[in-house]
């Protein structure tokens, strides 16, 4: 594999638990991406201990309902101080859910159960998703939340991404109670028949800025599912929220882009644009700018320079595999966060000067997931206990970390 990137690089930034290092050159290139989404976007101080402390941090209180997928753009963040642990104990988890009502969700793929984050940190259980068969890379995968007070319990509807015992499924079960007290309701079917395989099952799940749903799906070791129009496999799906097909999509299937090898990232900058994360074979990973439609070449073509005249399109940016291996996406005030498991960092890309620079490489092991949290901070969790990282003590944990312009 290859571990360098072209010459035209610009300056990384890491910063570590004892606070932030001298900048260093970085494999990575130049990206222009215009205005990004603003998430939540007030200055604010990480509280709490150091993340190397055993004693979890207590989340930053929010007045506010969860973000949504875009917002108003603004001036890009940075982190601005040392991740606190927010909580700990986790096993593989894999999306952490931001709830309208201002609660918290985190799956966890091979327990299959949904934990709720507590005010003082501590984690409960909200429910299990009993029809998910975990295996390799399967399981219980990506959540999404959508408000709705004509749901049963008046709160609205968690969905849930999952591998069965035949096949990736997508069901809704309705939110139940009140925060620091949830069950979920009885689940009803969204989507089924999605390939399933021991890896590439994509996973990640997201409402757009038009009320539809996305979700990522891998070629489940099938690099041609990502070719085939039909098959599900290796495609960016959008339906309506019970999984109809909407009337303006591309190819008057669930499929809104295709030629994805296992995209497990997505957000939506401000002007309503999709971009996700995808994971390379051996030499680029990407993130691509989604236009409905579009191709974006794998098995034929992986990373740049490879698509002219072809009609597949190029990664707006590309990564070293040893340096990303890129799952969860977040955008926040004109700011994409990328969380990186083989590479053991969080990636930073900033519009406003097209640098890219990494955080945290090698403090917290493999993250998978990146959220923005409440009052200015941004959200990440490990993912050490998966099978392929090497956990410590208190593996896996929800770290937090304020940002800031």
């Amino acid at each position: 594999m290859l571990d360098t990137a072209p010459a035209s690089v610009p300056v990384r930034r890491r910063l570590q638990m004892s606070g932030r290092m001298p900048p260093r050159s970085g494999a990575a290139g130049v990206l222009a991406l215009g205005a990004l989404l603003l998430l939540s976007a007030c200055t604010a101080t990480a509280p709490g201990p150091a993340a190397e402390t055993s004693t979890p941090a207590r989340p930053v209180p929010s007045d506010t309902v969860a973000p949504g997928p875009t917002g108003t753009a603004g001036p890009s963040v940075r982190p601005v101080d040392a991740p606190v642990v927010v909580a700990s104990g986790l096993d593989a988890p894999w999306s952490i859910l931001r709830l309208p009502n201002d609660g918290t969700l985190i799956s966890e793929r091979d327990t299959t159960l949904m934990r709720e984050l507590l005010p003082d940190g501590s984690l409960r259980d909200a429910g299990r998703v009993a029809e998910a068969s975990p295996g390799g890379e399967g399981g219980l995968l990506g959540l999404a939340a959508l408000a709705d007070p004509a749901a049963p319990g008046g709160t609205g509807w968690v969905y849930a991404y999952f591998t069965s015992a035949d096949d990736n499924k997508i069901v809704r079960m309705p939110l139940l109670g009140t925060v620091g007290s949830h069950t979920l309701g009885a689940s009803e079917p969204v989507q089924g028949g999605i390939p399933k395989a021991g890896n590439h099952n994509g996973g990640r799940l997201g409402f757009g800025p038009d009320g539809l749903l996305y979700a990522t799906v891998g070629d489940a070791g099938n690099p041609e599912n990502a070719q085939d129009l039909g098959s599900l496999g290796g495609k960016i799906l959008r339906m309506t929220p019970t999984g109809a097909v909407p009337d303006d999509n591309p190819f008057g299937t669930l499929v809104y882009s295709y030629g994805h090898r296992n995209p497990q990232g997505i957000a939506w900058d401000s002007s309503g644009r999709l971009w996700a994360s995808e994971f390379g074979q051996n030499t680029w990973d990407e993130l691509n700018l989604i236009t409905p439609g579009g191709n974006y070449g794998w098995p034929i073509v992986e990373g740049r320079g490879q698509s002219a005249d072809s009609g597949y399109l190029d990664p707006e940016q590309q990564w070293p595999t040893s340096e990303a291996s890129p799952s969860g996406l977040a955008i926040v005030n004109d700011t994409i966060f990328m969380a990186a498991l083989r590479g053991e960092r969080l990636w930073r890309i900033d519009p406003s000067t097209g640098e890219v620079d990494d955080w945290f490489g090698n403090s917290f092991g493999r993250l998978r997931d990146v959220v923005s949290g409440p009052d200015g901070t941004l959200w990440f969790v490990s993912n050490n206990t998966d099978g392929r990282g090497t956990p410590s003590s208190g593996d896996d944990r929800l770290y937090q970390v304020a940002v800031a312009p």
